[in-house]
């Protein structure tokens, strides 16, 4: 058995593969609304609509995505990298001066995302300082306009 990568090496190499970026959101049991920048989305089946976000052990909300039924995920246009910023650095109130609205089953959106998703959780996986979360899709809407992208370690734009 081969002994693993170093850390620096396995960010930089996953920092070559582009990403969109997208706001998971989630509301606390008293309402709150909590969220953060992922670039770890992906579909993961049409019948039924399924998707996966992955959320790092460590993270002070993973919590509340884990007894939440419903959690949101929002695509970022390029005139929203100031949320992509805010929501990745902040570590406590995310969501303040931002606006949002609710999904059908209450989860937080971003106004103006190039496309939204709610989802009712179905799964949480531990693996490795992740877990992985599987919502059905449940709602979703989307619209025109350029996406926001991480490649390189920094935010780009679909030119």
């Amino acid at each position: 058995m081969s002994a693993a990568i170093d850390p620096e090496t396995f960010r930089r190499v996953c920092a070559q593969f582009a990403t969109g970026v997208a706001v998971a959101t989630v509301r606390a049991p008293d309402g709150t609304p909590h969220g953060l920048t992922v670039n770890s989305f992906t579909s993961v089946s049409l019948e039924p609509p399924l998707i996966l976000i992955c959320i790092g052990d460590v993270c002070q909300i993973l919590p509340l995505f884990r007894i939440s039924p419903y959690f949101a995920v929002n695509f970022l246009t390029v005139a929203q990298q100031d949320l992509a910023v805010a929501f990745a650095e902040r570590t406590d109130n995310r969501f303040d001066g931002v606006r949002w609205y609710e999904a059908p089953n209450g989860a937080p959106l971003l106004p103006d995302s190039l496309g939204w998703m709610e989802c009712r959780l179905e799964n949480v996986i531990a693996v490795g300082d992740h877990c992985i979360l599987i919502g059905q899709v449940v709602h979703a809407d989307a619209q025109e306009g350029a996406a926001l992208l991480y490649f390189n370690r920094s935010y780009k734009q679909v030119e």
